[in-house]
């Protein structure tokens, strides 16, 4: 397979297939360069061309902060600082909510029930309608869907009476590929479609309109936090921290325990040869970097400057990712929202995951949502999700 026939191939997508795509920030020519990467790697294997260059160092001790104590004067004086930013109407929070809805048998994750009734997405559209009475206003509550979870979850949301306040809009859609650099092709001989990863984010949320309409408002942040993680939640103490840290980016970060893996912050040099402390994941760092000196890794959660999210120009890494499809092996490209911090500087923070005062509950699967249970009940219950 080589451009060519791959553009033939392209060429001849179905019509319908192909306006999905357009509408879903598709670019024909991006896959065709990233097939022909792949085809010529010259020997030099995915792993390896999935790596950052470079020299990468682990952070010092000063480069995170602490989460600010809610009963110390600095906390008030955060937690002062945010919820007046929320009185103005300068926050906006944007949950991840796409992906295949594959990890819980078919089900779309936020209408799981995750205990007594509730499910995902009731008890954040109850923490939002929480917060909403705090501010005096009502807070933009956004939700990145996907093809395979963006009409349920519009369902769901119009039998809650959502307000206006509340919205949906979809991430990209991409064509998977065989091995050999042509299309993949599911049973039935159709293009196989997929959501590229939460890297789409900051392009899906302009091609919307709600992050211009934001801003517009005098809209000045935006929290992003994956859906699954209940204990990632608004908090005012922490957006006063950010505003008074001037990055344009904050990374919530967790102490590491025993079996976690994941996004690590490390130097190593970013956008334009810049060297910055950025979310490095493990399959990127060198061969070598021992990944377990660093003892905190991110947790997907992030506020970010919203005229910074509108405008940066990430060249963002598209990662190349071995996928199993029924019983066949496929090829796709995906790309992470944590590269924002090669193009960014960016503060980080550690942030409790224990108790109540949790804000990292991720819930992956049934397994692990029964083992969660009892602690995301306790989290409900202090912030505002339980009505």
């Amino acid at each position: 397979m080589n451009d060519t026939e791959l553009r033939a191939e392209l060429a001849a997508l179905p019509p319908e297939l192909r306006k999905r795509l357009d509408a879903a920030g598709f670019d024909a020519e991006r896959l065709v360069a990233l097939s022909a990467r792949a085809r010529g790697a010259g020997g030099v294997d995915r792993e390896e061309r999935n790596r950052v260059r470079g020299v990468v160092d682990a952070p010092r001790a000063s480069d995170v902060l602490d989460a600010p104590a809610p009963s110390t004067p600095d906390g008030e004086r955060l937690s002062l600082l945010g919820l007046d930013a929320m009185r103005r109407g300068e926050l906006a929070f944007c949950i991840m909510a796409g992906g295949m809805a594959t990890r819980m048998g078919g089900v779309v994750k936020a209408l799981v029930e995750a205990f007594d009734g509730k499910t995902f997405l009731d008890l954040r559209l109850a923490e939002n309608a929480s917060w909403g009475e705090r501010a005096g206003r009502a807070l933009p509550l956004w939700l990145m869907t996907s093809e395979a979870t963006d009409g349920p979850i519009r369902e769901a949301l119009e039998r809650s009476r959502a307000g206006a306040h509340i919205a949906t809009f979809t991430q990209d859609l991409g064509l998977r590929l065989a091995r050999d650099g042509r299309l993949f092709r599911d049973e039935h001989g159709e293009p196989s479609t997929y959501a590229p990863g939460h890297g789409d984010l900051p392009d899906a949320l302009v091609r919307s309109g709600l992050l211009e309409a934001h801003r517009a408002r005098g809209g000045k942040y935006v929290w992003i936090a994956n859906l699954d993680n209940l204990g990632a939640t608004v908090d005012a103490a922490l957006l006063g921290l950010f505003i008074r840290s001037g990055a344009p980016v904050m990374v919530e970060l967790a102490e590491k325990v025993a079996g976690d893996r994941g996004g690590i912050p490390a130097w190593a040099d970013g956008h334009g040869g810049v060297r910055r402390l950025q979310v490095l994941e493990e399959f990127r760092l060198p061969e070598g970097f021992d990944a377990s000196q660093v003892r905190v890794f991110n947790t997907n959660t992030f506020l970010v400057d919203a005229e910074a999210l509108a405008t940066t120009k990430v060249p963002w890494t598209w990662f190349e990712v071995e996928k199993k499809v029924g019983d066949r092996t496929a090829v796709q490209f995906e790309r992470l929202l944590q590269e924002l911090t090669t193009a960014l500087p960016a503060a980080y923070v550690r942030v409790p995951r224990d108790g109540a005062v949790s804000r990292f509950l991720p819930v992956k699967d049934f397994d692990e949502l029964h083992k969660r249970v009892d602690d995301i009940r306790a989290v409900a219950k202090a912030r505002g999700m339980l009505r």
